[in-house]
């Protein structure tokens, strides 16, 4: 009845427990430790992987930063020059 519970909780069936039981006394499944080693390089992988991206991500956007602040410099500086251009001119 418990193992029924079980089951129902998440969504199975004790034919899926049979069924399971049977793979492993034929070698079918692998152990269970070895799969969490293996999801652990796994995670790690994706954990380097995600972290050089966000590294490549924060170089970009500091740069982005950059140029958008040239930019005001930029835009200030010719508005100054259009402003003394216009004084010079009337």
């Amino acid at each position: 009845m418990r193992k029924g519970r079980c089951c129902a909780a998440r969504g199975s069936t004790s034919s899926i427990i049979t069924d399971w039981r049977r793979q492993h006394r034929q070698g079918l499944l692998k152990a269970r430790s070895s799969l969490r080693r293996r999801t652990g390089r796994t995670e790690s992988s994706e954990v380097a992987k995600l972290r050089a991206e966000n590294e490549r991500l924060r170089v970009k956007l500091a740069q982005a930063e950059a140029v958008i602040h040239v930019q005001g410099k930029v835009h200030a500086l010719l508005e100054e020059i259009s402003k003394s251009a216009d004084t010079e001119e009337s």
